[in-house]
Order: C-alpha cells, then sequence, then structure tokens
C-alpha cells in the first residue's frame, strides 16, 4: 500500500533527486553574501561592520521564510513555494545588483533572498520526509545536503566570476541561474504528498510514529532550544576558523582550507546519520551527534599547529553533519505530517539563531579574551546543553509506548 501511495518508491527517490539539486540550486542565496561582502564594502565605501549587517538581515529573513514557507508547504505544496522561492531570488539578487547603497543591498538580502532561499532548507526537508518510511533519515540527510554541496560549489564560482565581471553582474547571473533552474525542478514536484491522498481517501493522516509526555508546543520550544544550543557551538569553528588561522600566522587560505574539509565530511556525516537515525531514531541520532561534537570542540582547544587544526576540521565535519537533520527525523517523529513543514522550518530557523549567534558571540569573547580558547569552552558549554536536552527527550520517550 505504501508503495502504491508512492512512500519508498521509484518516484520517490527520483523526487529526491530533484530536492537536492534545488537545494544545491538555492542555496546560492545563502553563500553568495559570503563571498560578496569585502567586494560590495569597497564600492560602497562603508565600514564592515555596515556591510556585515546585510550578513545579518539575510540570517533574518532565512530564518522567517523558513517558519512562513513551511506553513506555505503545508497548507498549499511545494511546488508553489519553490516557484515563489526562484521568483523572489531572481528579484533580490536583480534588486541587490542594482542597489546605490549599502542599506538597498542589506534590504534586498533580507527580505528577498534570504527569504526566498529558506525553501531549499527546512520546507524542502519537511518535504522530502513525507516519502519515505523506511528510509527517511537518509533521505532527510541527503536532501539536507544540499545546503553543504551549495556551500561547497557556489562560493569559489562566485569568486571567479566577482574578479572577472565584478560583484553586480554576478549578482544578476546568480538570479538568471535561479530561474532558469528552479523553474523546470519545481513542476517534478507537482504530485501531493502521501498523506493528502490518504485524507481524500478517508483514511487518518499519517499520525505521529512515537509518543512522550510532553505538550506539542513544550515539544517544539525543547527542540527549537536544543537546535540554537547545538549550532552556536557548531558556529565557533565554522564562523571563525579561518580568523583563527590568520592569529596564528597559517594564512586566511589555510583557514579556506579547513572550512572547505569541514563541509566535505559534513556531507559524509549526513548520509550516515541518516542511515543510524533509520535504526535509532532521531533523539539518539541527536544525542550521539552532540557528544561527538563535544569531543570535537575540545580537540580544538589543544590544537594549534597546522597538522592538528586539519585533523580537527575534518572530525569535527565528520561529527557535527548530523545534527541538524536530526531535528526533523524528531519532529517528524513526534508530530503529525499535516504540520511538518512549519514545525520543521521553526526547528531548523532555531539552528540558524544559533548559528548567527555563535559567531557573534566568539568575536565578542576573543576581543574581551584575546584569545579563541575560551569562545571554544562556551561553545562546548552550550554543547553540553544541547546533550542534556537529547538524553532528557530520550528519558521521557523510554516511559512512554510506541504506538503500532
Amino acid at each position: 500500500m505504501q508503495h502504491a501511495r508512492g512512500v519508498d518508491s521509484g518516484y520517490a527517490w527520483l523526487r529526491l533527486v530533484a530536492s537536492l539539486a534545488l537545494s544545491t540550486f538555492g542555496g546560492i542565496g545563502m553563500w553568495s553574501i559570503v563571498v560578496a561582502l569585502p567586494v560590495v564594502q569597497a564600492d560602497f565605501g562603508v565600514s564592515r561592520a555596515d556591510i556585515s549587517f546585510a550578513y545579518t538581515t539575510t540570517m533574518l529573513g532565512f530564518c522567517a521564510g523558513g517558519v512562513c514557507m513551511g506553513w506555505l508547504v503545508d497548507t498549499k505544496g511545494i511546488t508553489l513555494a519553490v516557484i515563489l522561492s526562484a521568483i523572489l531570488l531572481a528579484l533580490g539578487f536583480a534588486g541587490a545588483g542594482l542597489a546605490p547603497t549599502a542599506g538597498w543591498f542589506a534590504a534586498a538580502q533580507g527580505l528577498l533572498i534570504g527569504f526566498g532561499s529558506a525553501v531549499t532548507f527546512a520546507p524542502l526537508v519537511a518535504d522530502a520526509s513525507h516519502w519515505f518510511e523506511k528510509r527517511r533519515g537518509v533521505a532527510v540527510a541527503i536532501c539536507a545536503s544540499g545546503n553543504y554541496l551549495a556551500g561547497a560549489i557556489w562560493p569559489p564560482l562566485i569568486g571567479l566570476a566577482m574578479r572577472d565581471h565584478g560583484w553586480r553582474l554576478t549578482y544578476f547571473g546568480a538570479g538568471a541561474i535561479c530561474l532558469l533552474s528552479m523553474l523546470p525542478l519545481a513542476l517534478t514536484l507537482r504530485r501531493p504528498p502521501p498523506f493528502h491522498a490518504d485524507a481524500s481517501a478517508g483514511a487518518v493522516a499519517a499520525t505521529p510514529r512515537r509518543a512522550i509526555a510532553l505538550s506539542p508546543g513544550a515539544l517544539q520550544a525543547l527542540i527549537a532550544v536544543a537546535g540554537l544550543a547545538c549550532c552556536v557551538a557548531m558556529s565557533m569553528p565554522q564562523v571563525h576558523i579561518v580568523a583563527y588561522c590568520a592569529d596564528l600566522g597559517y594564512g586566511v587560505a589555510r583557514g579556506a582550507e579547513m572550512l572547505s574539509l569541514m563541509l566535505g565530511f559534513g556531507i559524509i556525516s549526513r548520509l550516515v546519520s541518516g542511515w543510524i537515525s533509520d535504526r535509532v531514531g532521531g533523539v539518539v541520532t541527536l544525542l550521539l551527534g552532540s557528544v561527538l561534537q563535544t569531543i570535537a570542540l575540545i580537540f580544538y582547544t589543544v590544537s594549534d599547529t597546522l597538522t592538528s587544526l586539519y585533523v580537527a576540521s575534518a572530525l569535527f565535519g565528520l561529527f557535527q553533519g548530523g545534527l541538524v537533520p536530526s531535528y526533523a527525523m524528531i519532529v517528524r517523529e513526534y508530530f503529525p505530517a499535516k504540520e511538518a513543514g512549519v514545525r520543521v522550518g521553526i526547528a531548523m530557523s532555531s539552528t540558524i539563531i544559533g548559528m548567527a549567534l555563535g559567531g557573534w558571540m566568539g568575536g565578542v569573547i576573543f576581543d574581551m579574551t584575546g584569545s579563541y580558547r575560551a569562545a571554544f569552552l562556551n561553545g562546548i558549554a552550550w554543547n553540553i546543553a544541547n546533550a542534556a536536552i537529547g538524553w532528557w527527550l530520550l528519558a521521557r520517550q523510554s516511559r512512554q509506548p510506541v504506538p503500532a
């Protein structure tokens, strides 16, 4: 019966490939700003703090878009959301490319690019989760890996394009790429999720697979706090590894290589963690990833040689990549399928807030202490809080019956 509805079918896997492609193409909206910041700063003649506000607005737009577009996916389906995403990204890149001031640029980044690109992360992951039962963890991990693939592919290409053609023309090109690639891919996702078909046939829509002695609001809040805490810790190496290497005298290029190493091993981590979550569940996967991320952060506190930093970066990527997809798995295990879009959006938006908060905290602590050691210790403390939430949820779960 599941196969007849499309669950775990060949169509589901083809749909997952299209979702991965959408996530990779749409991810240009999240990563382009990182490469463009110094070039745009020089063009507008503003301070680093002023132009960094554009990154902040992009993240805020990404968070808001994850929740709002998640609601749209729950009510109208993923196709409309992806079409809107492609249009918003195209308009956003065009608007930013035409920006006469840094304020205009920041507004285009947040209201259009950040908001639009959010569709290709949490809402797309939530939609993909509906089409798999036996391999849901792997499917969620594959879809979520599009964000890391975008981070590996687009920054060097954007850098080359900006060097040869300038940042404004590069932004126009990025908008065209989003429009031309995402609109055809959106049409491949037109079939409604299986639980919609069940409801129209008079059956009960997909229900949670697990029970827990918490109200839905309390559980959602705990998931959001856990996501924020783990990504405050996660942001420390991801945001500051380049600056850390520069401070140690190894140069910016070495730091960029370590960041790329993290993302590469992060993809492996997401796939392995997806396989694990299919067997032990989202909460256990979260707890395992949290403990391993703590170990990697501890390794950073005693690493200052070039070789040890490369090893620490590889380990960190290998340990942390599966944490974010585990929140989507937890949502799908404890909440009805019809609520997946908005609830996964809330969960994953909290991780984006954690990245933004943690990146800022790392800089503040460095300014106060003159060293990144205290910043890494701060990340470890936040990660312990995340692990404590995972352990508490696991204990509550173990006392509850699992519905048949």
